[in-house]
């Protein structure tokens, strides 16, 4: 494919990490969706964020930019501003805008610096931003330093070619910031260019989404777009629902379940003779996997506790009435009451097989606070109909999808699992 009908590359959706304490999730669910926005200087990131800015006009949006923060410069950094570096990692406030950007990802209302560049100060009156639905962080260097990036839901990377961006940085600091032709093109030389190679273009390692061509190419932010939109919904439902969690790329699903159960704290002495102190799991535990497309994760869990047991359960439905269910098999451990339970299903599409199954295990005692759903794909159909009938069970998938289909597949998720992983069916 030519690489101008390269819209974008989409490698992965989010990174933030949910916090645990005694196997209760504190993760407080985010107010405000925040993408960030890097790239050279002038490569057209602004562009691009009025642009995605123009197409969510339904949503809350508001863009906060990197610029805001930079540092004051003091009497002696003036009298040599031709020196000054304006495009390291030193010339931000990064302690600043990492508290200011919690303070908006919590959803309260802040106050962004207004930096001026022609005096190179913070000059009063501030700005106030208020929350919002989606926060746009916007600058040179917002993907360079980790502790801003695992802010992100999202980010991207806006790559323009360098000398295009050097004829836009010329007309910019002459018309805009009052500066002569060779005073950028000597500051570019000495600054700008050593820079971005150093700081600004390895960062781009780190984009979930990398633009060709900036704002020119339409197609990108189209996509990007419909990708946020998807976004929004899944962040939606973890508004609506706090025990649903949806974890991502970096993350297991079954390791992100065991951090869900209680624990206590314990030390060991090592072999060395030093003591560590570490965190043992509740030992009542155990798996039940649903048949047989559930199976194919029973060995993911295997592998986090080894001689877990695992019990079974064969739920049968009509293929053209999903509606009808009957439990086929069951074989669960004569003690699973007492046990929590973790509930292997990797698709989760309307919710009814899930709830029959769930239904089953109440049916033995099972509270249901006790239970952890784990699955990999689910749809918006599924977690209303699972959260509403059982508030108090966890659901941990790494995706929600869009929906469900007239065949009660999970679009686009991957059609039928167990065919897909067991090599069975008419498309293997």
């Amino acid at each position: 494919m030519d690489s101008d009908m390269v819209a974008a590359q989409i490698n992965s959706d989010v990174n933030h990490s949910p916090a645990q304490s005694n196997g209760v999730s504190d993760q407080i669910p985010l107010k405000s969706f925040i993408i960030g926005v890097a790239g050279g200087t002038a490569s057209g990131k602004t562009t691009v964020c009025n642009m995605i800015i123009s197409q969510l006009h339904d949503q809350r949006v508001v863009l906060v930019n990197q610029d805001a923060f930079y540092r004051s410069l003091s009497k002696e950094q003036l009298q040599k501003v031709h020196e000054y570096n304006f495009d390291h990692p030193d010339a931000f406030d990064t302690e600043l805008l990492l508290s200011c950007m919690e303070t908006l990802r919590h959803g309260r209302a802040v106050s962004i610096p207004n930096y001026d560049f022609k005096s190179h100060k913070s000059i009063e009156p501030p700005r106030m931003v208020n929350p919002s639905d989606v926060i746009i962080l916007e600058g040179i260097l917002v993907l360079h330093d980790s502790r801003v990036r695992d802010l992100m839901n999202m980010k991207i990377f806006v790559d323009t070619d360098s000398d295009v961006r050097l004829a836009r940085r010329i007309q910019r600091d002459t018309v805009e910031r009052g500066r002569n032709v060779e005073n950028v093109l000597d500051q570019y030389a000495k600054f700008v260019k050593p820079s971005f190679e150093e700081f600004i273009l390895p960062s781009k390692k780190h984009a979930d989404v990398i633009i060709p061509r900036g704002a020119d190419n339409d197609v990108a932010i189209d996509l990007i777009v419909q990708h946020i939109r998807t976004k929004l919904g899944q962040h939606d439902l973890c508004k609506i629902y706090p025990n649903v969690f949806v974890i991502y790329s970096t993350f297991q699903v079954v390791e992100h379940g065991l951090g869900h159960l209680p624990f206590t704290e314990k030390q060991i002495i090592t072999p060395t003779g030093s003591v560590y102190s570490g965190v043992v799991f509740c030992k009542r535990l155990c798996g039940v996997s649903v048949i047989r497309s559930g199976e194919s994760m029973e060995n993911a869990l295997r592998a986090c506790c080894k001689g877990i047991k695992i019990g079974k359960i064969l739920i049968h439905k009509e293929v053209k009435n999903d509606q009808q269910l009957q439990l086929i098999y069951e074989k669960l451990p004569s003690d699973i009451a007492s046990r929590h339970v973790l509930l292997l299903d990797p698709v989760l599409a309307t919710g009814n097989s899930a709830v029959k199954v769930i239904s089953v295990l109440l049916s033995k005692g099972v509270a249901e606070s006790n239970i952890i759903f784990l699955n990999l794909i689910a749809a918006p159909q599924g977690i209303h109909a699972v959260c509403t009938k059982f508030p108090r069970l966890k659901i941990v998938t790494s995706e929600i999808d869009m929906s469900v289909n007239s065949d009660m597949h999970v679009i686009p998720g991957m059609g039928e699992f167990g065919d897909r992983y067991f090599g069975t069916g008419d498309n293997r």
